[in-house]
């Protein structure tokens, strides 16, 4: 899956949470500064040709659709996220987690008691 900027996945956070839509829609979410829409409808564009958007004619523009959903691109995020800074080990992010106090034992405990009882 392609690298989204900082830019494009700010759009493709609106789309996804708008559901299909055309540029204009997106612009009306942002507060000042608003985006001019020619750029909005340039990061349409790049997000089609990445294949995060698809699009159907409306009328005499388009409609588009996130061609990706949120939860897959957020799982390769994660996983690149893993990659580069826990040594490709989710293991490792867990033992952080841990460390800093943001996961308990018990909730690992609890969760892979959960986990044996859907076996």
């Amino acid at each position: 899956m392609n690298k989204l900027t900082t830019k494009e996945e700010e759009v493709m956070e609106k789309i996804w949470q708008l559901g299909p839509c055309a540029p204009k829609d997106v612009q009306a979410t942002y507060e000042e500064p608003i985006p001019h829409i020619n750029t909005i409808a340039t990061v349409f564009q790049i997000l089609e040709r990445k294949g995060f958007l698809t699009h159907e004619p409306k009328g005499r523009g388009y409609i588009y659709n996130a061609a990706i959903a949120k939860e897959d691109y957020g799982r390769t995020k994660l996983g690149g996220f893993v990659d580069h800074y826990f040594k490709h080990s989710y293991m490792e992010l867990v033992s952080s987690l841990v460390a800093d106090e943001k996961v308990t034992e018990q909730e690992l405990t609890d969760y892979l008691k959960e986990l044996r009882s859907k076996k």
